[in-house]
């Protein structure tokens, strides 16, 4: 079973959209496992306080070091899982970071921060890496967690029933590394005077495997010349 440790300002907002479709009847079924604890739990005093205002001055708050690092080791330390920090400064996430953090461990930690962020002691000093999912910023690491867990939860054993889905979709690996996906069609045959692409129902499936690169080739060149960039180039993930 994979594990997903999350400590937040907000449980309540989980399991959320994961407990929908396959990722939530892959939960429900044992093959990944949820657990989610309040970072205000871990405050001293009476007001559950968690945040403290920045030293040098600035902008918003920041979650202080004491209640995050007593959280940390009570729940995240337990076990040998990378612990995530959800941040727009961090790593772009990627499918190959995803891929990695299910093959490598047995689970991961996900600290979601709020506010302004969180104290930089707490990410040295707990070696937390810092990821971030685009080059934009939400009001918390919640929902940007979603994105992530739902994202690695298609590598988990068990939690996608057609494998080939994952050979030959965006971003994977092999023919298709650093390509977007190619257009998919389905009934009927002719909507709206708009008919499937006839190589699609020729039967000839060398030809079709080589409409659908092509297509991915284009899609690639004209959305994302930085991933077409890397293809021609023969960039590895």
């Amino acid at each position: 079973m994979w594990k997903v440790n999350i400590l937040t300002l907000f449980p309540e907002m989980y399991p959320g959209p994961l407990a929908y479709s396959i990722s939530g009847r892959s939960m429900y079924s044992n093959i990944w496992n949820l657990e989610v604890k309040n970072i205000r739990d871990y405050a001293k005093d009476k007001h559950k306080i968690v945040d403290s205002p920045p030293y040098g001055g600035g902008g918003g708050m920041l979650l202080r070091p004491d209640v995050l690092g007593k959280a940390i080791e009570d729940f995240f330390l337990q076990n040998n899982y990378p612990i995530i920090y959800l941040t727009p400064k961090g790593n772009l996430f990627n499918q190959s970071m995803a891929k990695s953090f299910v093959n490598s461990y047995k689970g991961i930690n996900i600290l979601c921060g709020r506010f302004e962020g969180i104290d930089e002691r707490v990410i040295k000093e707990y070696k937390i890496s810092e990821v971030s999912i685009g080059d934009y910023v939400l009001s918390s690491g919640d929902i940007a967690s979603f994105v992530l867990i739902d994202s690695c939860l298609r590598f988990v054993q068990g939690n996608i029933g057609n494998k080939e889905s994952l050979t030959e979709e965006s971003f994977a690996e092999g023919d298709y590394e650093n390509l977007l996906e190619y257009p998919h069609y389905t009934k009927p045959l002719l909507w709206k005077s708009n008919e499937v692409p006839k190589v699609l129902t020729s039967g000839n499936h060398k030809k079709i495997n080589e409409w659908r690169l092509n297509q991915a080739k284009e899609a690639t060149k004209n959305n994302r010349p930085d991933l077409w960039n890397k293809y021609l180039n023969g960039e590895k993930k």
